[in-house]
């Protein structure tokens, strides 16, 4: 009987001892950091990824986990879709001017079949122009903008029929409204994301070979969607049939040391109740329409040292609800209509308390019309102060008629200590008469 008794007491024991080890074992293990790690990819040579296109691309990515980081090579990488950056606190490097993500030919076709809102399965006239994998914008002429438009990736094809990862989000007219597949996306696209640098990409749109336009809702050359407190530093956007770098429904986003140029869109597009965004030392330039667009509840932004120049018709433009933003040693000039422009609002969505204060704003307009500043809106409380707005060129090359110009309305504007000149018309003009504090 004892000595079964001692068997008994010698097992607990043992069971009692497993049992703890196991907890050590399991504290030791959760108290253990992963050593961040690495991923890199190249067109050839020694890399953990090989491959000259965004599915080497993707499959890098992939790798990643939080703290890691992403090493893209020098070279060309054709891009079928968007490298899509998978986890949050990551960082995406290349080799700046070296390492490329240039879009390939876009292609298009009709939508035979499907297309009702909630349907993810398409009937097409041309299946043969696409392949598993691929990007594509389903749209068509009604919902061919915005939101409206949903991007996605081929998941399958069988004959006729093809299967995207996202469903359409409108009943597409597929009778006589042109309801359609386009191979268009961004190329570097980030989701849902935080804590993420972006470094040393360039993004190249291609847009000689494709017709096909995704405005920055749903793309760029650069896109981020529902993100925080990302970086996006020494990269290069050019040529794309869109935006350059858009950024919608974020916060903390930073855009350093970058260049967009060559769009038929924006350059800068910062939107959809982006707060806190921040853009310094950066130049954006040539592009469609304007050089910074803020749209649609931009607010506590600060853009300091940089140069917006030569767009077709603003160099940075403020509307619906973008206030509190901060302006500051930015040269903004040669822009198609003005350099700065606030966009027909009422007062209640106006964007209001927008501040400028040590920019220049210089030689803006076109042949028909030009302004240094425009105030279309109904806005409260912008301020202009300690800027330079001039037009410094003579004769036929002289094409800012107006320093600053306030159309009819329930604007309140402080323009304060600036240095104007150089202007044929005048160098504030006020429709009002009472708008000018």
């Amino acid at each position: 009987m004892t000595r079964q008794i001692i068997l008994s007491f010698s097992a607990a024991l043992i069971a009692l001892a497993l049992a703890l080890s196991a907890v050590c074992s399991q504290q030791s293990q959760a108290g253990k950091t992963t050593t961040p790690k690495t991923v890199t990819v190249a067109q050839q040579g020694k890399a953990d990824v090989t491959g000259r296109d965004n599915y080497a691309l993707q499959r890098a990515a992939d790798m990643l986990s939080p703290g890691d980081t992403l090493e893209i090579g020098p070279g060309e990488y054709l891009m079928d879709n968007a490298l899509v950056i998978p986890v949050s606190g990551v960082t995406v490097r290349g080799v700046p001017g070296q390492t490329v993500l240039k879009k390939k030919r876009a292609v298009m076709s009709l939508i035979i079949e499907g297309g009702d809102w909630g349907e993810d399965v398409f009937i097409v006239g041309e299946p043969e122009k696409f392949s598993v994998g691929v990007g594509v914008a389903i749209l068509d002429d009604r919902n061919r903008q915005g939101y409206s438009v949903v991007t996605a990736t081929i998941e399958d094809i069988r004959g006729d029929t093809v299967f995207t990862s996202e469903r359409s989000v409108n009943d597409l007219n597929y009778v006589d409204g042109n309801a359609r597949l386009e191979s268009t996306f961004p190329l570097l696209a980030g989701y849902e994301l935080s804590d993420v640098l972006i470094e040393g990409i360039t993004a190249d749109g291609n847009k000689d070979q494709n017709p096909f336009r995704l405005d920055g809702c749903r793309g760029g050359a650069i896109y981020l969607f529902d993100c925080k407190n990302v970086t996006i530093r020494n990269c290069v956007a050019r040529n794309y049939n869109g935006d350059g770098i858009s950024w919608q429904i974020t916060d903390r986003i930073t855009v350093e040391s970058c260049e967009s140029f060559g769009h038929t869109g924006l350059g800068l597009h910062p939107g959809t109740g982006s707060t806190n965004s921040v853009i310094t030392d950066s130049h954006s330039h040539h592009n469609g329409i304007v050089g910074l667009f803020l749209c649609y509840r931009v607010r506590l932004g600060e853009f300091r040292n940089n140069l917006f120049e030569h767009n077709g018709r603003y160099g940075v433009s403020i509307g619906h609800k973008d206030s509190d933003n901060f302006f500051e040693n930015n040269v903004i000039r040669n822009n198609g209509f003005s350099g700065v422009y606030f966009r027909k609002n009422p007062e209640r969505v106006g964007g209001h308390r927008n501040v400028f204060k040590n920019n220049k704003i210089l030689d803006n307009g076109n042949a028909e019309r030009g302004y240094g500043v425009y105030v279309e809106a109904e806005n409260q409380g912008e301020v202009f102060e300690n800027n330079v707005i001039a037009e410094t060129r003579t004769g036929g090359e002289a094409t800012q008629r107006y320093g600053v110009y306030i159309v009819r309305g329930t604007s309140s504007v402080t323009v304060g200590d600036n240095e104007m000149k150089g202007h044929s018309e005048a160098d504030c003009h006020d429709e009002n008469s009472m708008a000018l504090n």
